[in-house]
């Protein structure tokens, strides 16, 4: 191990230097098996396979737990900022990602009379629609397979969208979040959580320390999971007005680094780049595991791993809505009130 903690040494000093985690990523996007979008997208160039995330999420759908912590404490704390909305949401779209999670815990937030669920995984829908209650205590519900990327959603016809963990996969997110907003009534609600670019990054600096060492370089391995550096600027560009964005972090203890990996099948969030290396060799996932617990592991013997969660919420425009004055309307400079306050001050 003594290589490996060399190794390890040279990533975090040259982090120190260079004031990132890991060394950029560069794609090609020389045909559509490289990632180029050649169905009328004008050559837009795709990093995120949606086929091979379909079948993730097929996967997923009867791997995944039926409570999870993490993903519940994520909506949850998506769903608490619908209380503090004093109108009521009588239609409402949920998008893919923990949509199954958001179902179970609406508990009547929000006054939703009725809830359209989509998945792209028609596997995903089925459980959902398979797991209805029966009970009658919740909106009226129907389920949609579709693809954030295309929404198959009426313009102007929703009051409510929220997506929970779902849209970092997307390879257009600011497309994809304008057409959420077009999907929604004038003054209607976006409610997003994505994962931010610090999460896993124990796992990341793991991995590329144990392919240095055993492979002599590093692939696109892990997925650059929505490296957001301005998400209130996301939101206005998407159209949206009052946006609001806000950071949680999350630590998730495991007993080792397979039981993470485990978890993020369970959850539909293993690796899809186009560009990625479909073949990892036992000795450096080996080495991974052993490299992840002596650089990161607790005195209790379990790993922790980050999730970084980025909330956004944002409106379609109303004329009812608050706004800002036009620019040089004000009538009184910043100077006079620094004056009128150090005068008071004395």
């Amino acid at each position: 191990m003594a290589s490996s903690a060399a190794a390890a040494r040279r990533l975090l000093l040259l982090r120190h230097r260079h004031g990132h985690l890991l060394p950029k990523c560069h794609f090609s996007s020389s045909s559509a098996a490289d990632g180029l979008d050649d169905g009328g997208g004008g050559g837009r160039v795709k990093i995120f396979d949606r086929d091979l995330k379909r079948r993730h999420r097929d996967r997923a759908a009867w791997a995944m737990r039926e409570t999870d912590g993490l993903v519940d404490a994520v909506a949850e704390n998506l769903l608490d900022r619908l209380e503090d909305c004093r109108k009521a949401f009588p239609s409402a779209l949920c998008l893919g990602g923990s949509a199954g999670a958001v179902r179970r815990l609406l508990c009547g937030r929000g006054g939703i009379e009725r809830l359209i669920m989509m998945d792209m995984s028609a596997d995903m829908v089925k459980k959902w629609r398979e797991s209805e209650n029966s009970s009658g205590d919740e909106p009226e519900t129907h389920f949609v397979v579709g693809d954030e990327e295309f929404l198959p959603i009426k313009e102007s016809s929703q009051d409510l969208i929220i997506s929970c963990l779902g849209l970092h996969w997307t390879n257009d997110l600011p497309g994809a979040m304008i057409q959420c907003r077009l999907a929604l009534q004038p003054d209607g609600l976006f409610l997003a959580a994505i994962l931010g670019g610090e999460t896993l990054k124990e796992l990341r600096i793991a991995c590329t320390v144990a392919q240095m060492e055993r492979e002599g370089g590093i692939s696109p391995r892990m997925s650059p999971l929505a490296q957001v550096r301005d998400a209130g600027n996301l939101l206005t560009r998407a159209g949206f007005t009052i946006p609001g964005v806000d950071v949680d972090q999350y630590t998730i203890k495991y007993n080792n680094a397979f039981e993470l990996v485990e978890h993020l099948r369970a959850m539909g969030e293993t690796n899809a780049l186009f560009q990625r290396n479909p073949v990892l060799k036992r000795d450096t996932a080996l080495a991974t595991a052993a490299i992840y617990q002596s650089m990161f592991g607790l005195e209790d013997g379990s790993i922790p791993a980050t999730f970084q969660v980025i909330y956004m919420t944002g409106w379609r425009e109303h004329p009812s809505q608050q706004k800002a004055k036009r620019r040089g309307s004000a009538t009184i400079s910043f100077s006079d009130i620094q004056k009128q306050f150090s005068l008071s001050e004395n």
